[in-house]
C-alpha cells in the first residue's frame, strides 16, 4: 500500500466502515504515521468529504453524521462486467467467493440507478451456465441485456441477425433463455420466421426491438439441454454416452475444454458428446483418473480394449526388444 492515492482511498473506506477510529489505529492499518493520516484527511476534505476530527482521550476521526457517499456511477458495460463476474463465481463453483459475492451483489444493487438495476436483475434471474466454459466472442451489452429482460418478461422481440454466411435477416423471437456455452453467448427460443425452436449466437445479433406479444415457455423446457443437444447434432459421426464414476466438479475441470455435456447421476457423471473418431475418445477416457462405463456406441468398447492392449504390451516390453 505504498501509493498515496491508494492510502487515501483506503482511509475513506475505513471511515465508512467504522463509526470512529483514532489516528494511531488509522496509521497502523494504513502502514504510515499519525502525521500522514492528518494529511490524508485534509485531502479528503479538499474533495468535499466531511471528515471530522475529535480531540481528547476518546477522540479520533469519523465521517460527519448523516453523510453518505454519492451513488456508484457505472456505465452499462462496467456494471455488466461486475455482475457477470459475481454470477460466474456463484454458478461455476467458486465456493470461497460465495459469501463475499453475495454481499458485493447486494451493495451494487442498492446503489445502481433504476435504469440499470432492472436489466441486471433480469440477467441474474435468466442467465444459465454450462459446465464447459472457455473465453470467446463477447456480444453487445445492450443486446444481451435486452434479451435477458425479454426472457424474464416473456415478451416477444424482433432481432436483426447475421448468419455465419453473412446473410442478414429480421425475425421475431420468443427468448426462452440466455445461455453461455463454451465461450459463446446464445439465446434459445421460438423463431417465428421458421416456426421452430432455434438457438442464435448473440454476438451475431445486431439489435433487439420490442414487439407487441407475449409467450409461455413449454413445460419442462431447459435452454441448456436444448442448446447442447442441438450443437451436438453436427457432422460428427458417433454419438457417445459414458458414465464417469467421479465427482461432477472435478470431472468438469478435467474436461473444461471438451465439447461435452455433463449431468450428475447417483453413480457418477453422465457424459454426452459426439465424435468423428472413436480412438480419440478412447484416449480421452483413458486419461481420466476415474473408472467409467460405456453406454454407447459399442464400437467405443473395441477402441478402449485396443488401446488397453497396446498399453499393456508397452508396459511388458523390455529395453532392447524389437519394436513391433
Amino acid at each position: 500500500m505504498s501509493h498515496p492515492l491508494t492510502r487515501v482511498l483506503t482511509l475513506l473506506e475505513l471511515l465508512q466502515s467504522n463509526v470512529r477510529l483514532t489516528g494511531a489505529e488509522l496509521a497502523e492499518r494504513l502502514g504510515t504515521d499519525v502525521r500522514t493520516v492528518r494529511r490524508y484527511t485534509a485531502h479528503l476534505r479538499e474533495l468535499g468529504i466531511p471528515v471530522e476530527a475529535e480531540r481528547g482521550r476518546y477522540g479520533g476521526y469519523r465521517l460527519a453524521r448523516g453523510y453518505r457517499m454519492p451513488p456508484l456511477v457505472l456505465t452499462n458495460d462496467e456494471a455488466l462486467a461486475v455482475v457477470l463476474g459475481l454470477l460466474a463465481a456463484e454458478r461455476l463453483g467458486m465456493e470461497t467467493a460465495a459469501p463475499a459475492g453475495a454481499g458485493a451483489m447486494a451493495k451494487i444493487e442498492r446503489v445502481l440507478p433504476q435504469a440499470l438495476r432492472e436489466p441486471l436483475a433480469a440477467m441474474r434471474e435468466t442467465l444459465s451456465f454450462t459446465a464447459s466454459t472457455v473465453p470467446g466472442q463477447a456480444p453487445g451489452t445492450g443486446v444481451l441485456l435486452a434479451l435477458a429482460e425479454a426472457s424474464r418478461a416473456r415478451a416477444t422481440v424482433g432481432i436483426s441477425h447475421v448468419s455465419s454466411r453473412e446473410e442478414h435477416t429480421e425475425r421475431d423471437v420468443d427468448p426462452y433463455g440466455v445461455v453461455f456455452h463454451t465461450g459463446r453467448w446464445y439465446v434459445v427460443g421460438h423463431d417465428h420466421l421458421r416456426d421452430d425452436l432455434r438457438s442464435f449466437r448473440i454476438d451475431r445479433i445486431a439489435s433487439v426491438t420490442p414487439r407487441v406479444g407475449a409467450f409461455t415457455v413449454p413445460d419442462g423446457f431447459d435452454p441448456v439441454d436444448h442448446l447442447t443437444s442441438t450443437l451436438g447434432q453436427g457432422s460428427y459421426r458417433w454419438r457417445v454416452e459414458v458414465t464417469i464414476h467421479g465427482p461432477l466438479d472435478e470431472v468438469a475441470r478435467r474436461l473444461l475444454r471438451a465439447a461435452v455435456t455433463l449431468t450428475a447421476q447417483p453413480t457418477g457423471v453422465l457424459l454426452h458428446t459426439r465424435a468423428e473418431r472413436l480412438d480419440g475418445m478412447a484416449h480421452l477416457l483413458a486419461s481420466l483418473e476415474w473408472p467409467f462405463t460405456i453406454h454407447g456406441p459399442d464400437e467405443l468398447r473395441g477402441e478402449v480394449k485396443g488401446l488397453a492392449a497396446r498399453l499393456a504390451e508397452s508396459a511388458e516390453r523390455l529395453p532392447g526388444e524389437a519394436q513391433p
